[in-house]
């Protein structure tokens, strides 16, 4: 074996495209003694037998930034290490072949116009006139990026190796991980056989050998590696000039080779590589499964006519791919202090490399990444997670719809149920239609009484129930019965610590509710949260349900005793004017206790915790149970009459009240102050100034509604892009949310390929005064 260090400052696992970027943005950021390892020659894992596309657009803005970063980093890799990544900037076409593909496209311009990004929206005709081999009959439109292209991964990974090793980066190869030392919940070193290297910082870069390494520390990742196929044909003297295609309609894509074309392809039936030890052998390929590959096939010689008569097969590459659950990539820090991890690529990750190993880099070494990393954050998976036939059977799912129509609001079912509430069966009977987060059933709306309400024009009217608008205007008018039993709770111990990251004074008398962000070294919210003094240094914090890992990690790497008490307790939320009268009928206890303060009650036998708290601007209660009694409260509270209301009726209402939500409205890009929260954040902390705050539109069209990404102008100039959006049935207006300049008062947002008028107004729109909130009695 060759010579490994004693000790390293950092120790990054895999030498492929995500462990060679890292490496190099570490030694980048001035981290010296920094070592690579890798059990076979680099690349030689899944980055070989990358296709090597490189597409900007995607569907969120931090994704779509990283690529961005990537497509720039790549052309100036050959300047800075003397070695060409093979980087081809043809630009890219992106295919649309029916209506409902084109209306994604236009969604998908007016989001690119938000991110800075070239593109333009074609016809059909003006497709061919960028590409003449492609036949265009049945396209509708396409959208040409041009600074799309593509690589070669192997010199893309050699590129970015020497560039780390140009910096004092270590690397080593044919040397292979046989277990990670960890103390105290903390990394403590990396075992070659006898000998160990001792470290903090860890790095598992390893892809579809990642979860082996992960099991090592005790630490179960949700990565699957998949069988994924793609061909090289002939040379027939295509232009190496030729831009990438994408053709999602018909599951496939292609680009230039060696005067040939590579076509690839997904399958609705994918399979998964059973294998305890994968990529224990370098450059590992399956047989050539052509039958599986043949829907693909078929639509690339569609697609291009001169393949029927000079389309040979010379090449067939058939390897593993690291898949996710959603899809997206695993990134950050593990529940072993010190563990990171930069895997589960999903097929596009070359494109992103370049961004992972930055946004890694930063996490490592200044504490935050640069952009809004929680859709990548390894911490979005919970406990349930851990299930490998839970992963595999949401791995299968996301490759099989791999290039489908993603709508707003549209649920996936495979491995559901899986966490319920104990009055699931009563929703159901109800006939609930239910949705899914972090593995919880909830009710977005009940069976409808009517129809109605009006349907919202394009994707808002697409997954929509006329039963939101009746459990809106049920709770205005008298009450509305909600099971948020998925919220994740916290039991906290550690006061100065919480109070050090909480924007909000926590020292309040014992029973206080403090609504709170809790915000890193620059300010921007890492969490939005309720927390409740239960004792001198006892507090509950409850957040969102898809936000429970991320939110305990970070109090734990902040020294916050943290126990997760989640799934110990119901959550029922009774709100409106006539809450008050329905619980007083249920219990003896005194129900005058103020806004914002929490009182342990009996609901007739039931124990339960009350806190006079509220999401949607009405008067009410959040009322938590032990489990045991889950059942109980909710059949006392229901035969009560009250109208039951689901998630998506909870969503229209926050909106009209101004009520953030992170991930969306507020991020940790984000200030509390830009976001308007500085009322929640005590005077010791430093105010921030910003040129941009967080305000409100009223689309002048009510039909137009937005669902979030969607581009707002300023006096026709691109400004900004929406937030939030949704229509508000207690106002009967579209609203939507965006930063814009300070004193803007006129906005146009682009919905449904068109500008619509808005008006930029301060407060909410619905119960500016907060009247409703406070009183018993209808206003």
């Amino acid at each position: 074996m060759v010579q490994l260090p004693a000790d390293a400052r950092a120790v990054v696992i895999g030498g492929g495209v995500a462990g060679c970027s890292v490496a190099y943005h570490l030694a980048r950021l001035g981290w010296q003694d920094v070592v690579l390892v890798e059990r076979h020659d680099l690349t030689e894992g899944t980055t070989w037998h990358s296709a090597g596309f490189v597409g900007q657009l995607r569907s969120t803005v931090t994704q779509t930034r990283m690529i961005m970063y990537s497509a720039g980093l790549y052309p100036e890799l050959r300047d800075l290490t003397g070695l060409d990544p093979g980087w081809h900037g043809v630009g890219g076409l992106r295919l649309a072949t029916t209506p409902e593909r084109h209306e994604e496209l236009v969604r998908q311009a007016g989001a690119a116009e938000t991110y800075g990004l070239d593109l333009e929206l074609l016809t059909g005709d003006q497709t061919r006139e960028r590409l003449p081999l492609l036949e265009t009959g049945d396209v509708v439109s396409s959208l040409w990026l041009p600074g799309d292209g593509w690589l070669d991964p192997a010199r893309l990974a050699e590129a970015l190796a020497e560039g780390a090793r140009k910096l004092g980066v270590r690397i080593f190869t044919g040397v292979a991980v046989t277990g990670l030392e960890t103390a105290n919940g903390a990394i403590t070193g990396v075992r070659f056989g006898d000998h160990v290297i001792r470290t903090e910082t860890v790095v598992n870069a390893a892809g579809a050998a990642s979860g082996v390494i992960g099991r090592m520390a005790g630490v179960d990742l949700p990565v699957v590696p998949i069988k994924h196929q793609y061909v090289v044909t002939e040379s027939t003297g295509v232009s190496v000039d030729t831009p990438t295609v994408r053709d999602p309609d018909n599951i496939v894509y292609f680009r230039e080779e060696g005067g040939g074309i590579l076509v690839g392809g997904y399958v609705r039936t994918p399979q998964v590589w059973d294998e305890p030890n994968p990529l224990a052998t370098p450059r590992h390929l399956f047989e050539p499964d052509m039958p599986k590959f043949e829907e693909s096939w078929t639509s690339a010689v569609h697609r291009l006519p001169h393949l029927r008569d000079r389309g040979e097969i010379v090449k067939v590459v058939h390897g593993p791919e690291a898949f996710t659950p959603d899809g997206e990539f695993l990134l950050g820090e593990t529940s072993v202090r010190g563990l990171w991890v930069a895997a589960g690529f999903c097929v596009h990750g070359l494109a992103a490399a370049g961004g992972v190993g930055k946004v890694t880099a930063e996490w490592i070494v200044d504490g935050a990444p640069e952009y809004d990393m929680f859709a990548m954050d390894v911490a979005r998976f919970g406990p349930h997670a851990r299930s490998a036939s839970w992963a595999r059977a949401k791995v299968l799912d996301a490759y099989s719809a791999y290039y489908d129509i993603v709508y707003p609001g549209q649920e996936r079912t495979a491995a559901r149920p899986l966490r319920r509430s104990p009055a699931y069966a009563r929703h159901a009977e109800r006939g609930a239609e239910f949705g899914e987060k972090a593995g919880w059933e909830r009710v977005n709306w009940y069976a409808p009484t009517g129809d109605d309400a009006p349907r919202p024009k394009g994707w808002a009217g697409r997954i929509w129930s006329p039963a939101v608008r009746e459990e809106c205007l049920a709770t205005r008018d008298s009450a509305g019965l909600f099971d948020q039993t998925s919220f994740a709770k916290f039991d906290l111990r550690g006061f100065e610590r919480l109070q050090a990251l909480a924007g909000a004074d926590l020292d309040r008398p014992v029973g206080t509710v403090v609504y709170t962000q809790l915000l890193n070294a620059r300010g921007g919210i890492e969490a939005d949260v309720t927390v409740t003094r239960l004792g001198d240094d006892r507090f509950r914090l409850v957040t969102g349900t898809a936000f429970g890992g991320h939110d305990a990690a970070l109090l734990r790497r902040h020294g916050v005793d943290v126990t997760d008490v989640t799934s110990a307790y119901a959550c029922y939320c009774l709100w409106g004017p006539d809450s008050h009268d329905i619980l007083s009928s249920l219990t003896d206890d005194d129900l005058s206790f103020g806004y914002m303060r929490s009182r342990e009650i009996s609901v007739g036998s039931v124990p339960v915790r009350a806190q006079r708290v509220t999401f949607v601007g009405e008067y009410g209660w959040e009322l938590y149970t032990p489990v045991e009694f889950g059942l109980t409260l909710w059949d006392l509270l229901a035969e009560t009459g009250v109208r039951p209301g689901g998630y998506k009726a909870i969503d229209s209402m926050r909106l009209e009240k101004g009520y953030r939500v992170w991930g969306a409205d507020i991020t940790p890009e984000t200030t509390p102050f830009e976001a308007g929260l500085g009322f929640a954040v005590r005077k010791s902390v430093p105010r921030t100034e910003s040129e941009v705050e967080l305000a409100c539109l009223v689309v002048d069209d009510p039909a137009e509604v937005c669902l979030g990404g969607e581009p707002v102008r300023v006096d026709g100039v691109p400004t900004s892009r929406v937030t939030s959006g949704g229509y508000g049935h207690r106002v009967d207006r579209s609203i939507a949310y965006a930063y814009l300049p300070k004193g803007t008062a006129r906005a146009e947002v682009g919905v449904n390929g068109g500008w619509v008028g808005a008006d930029v107004v301060k407060g909410p729109v619905y119960d500016p005064q907060n009247l409703r909130v406070r009183s018993r009695g209808k206003l």
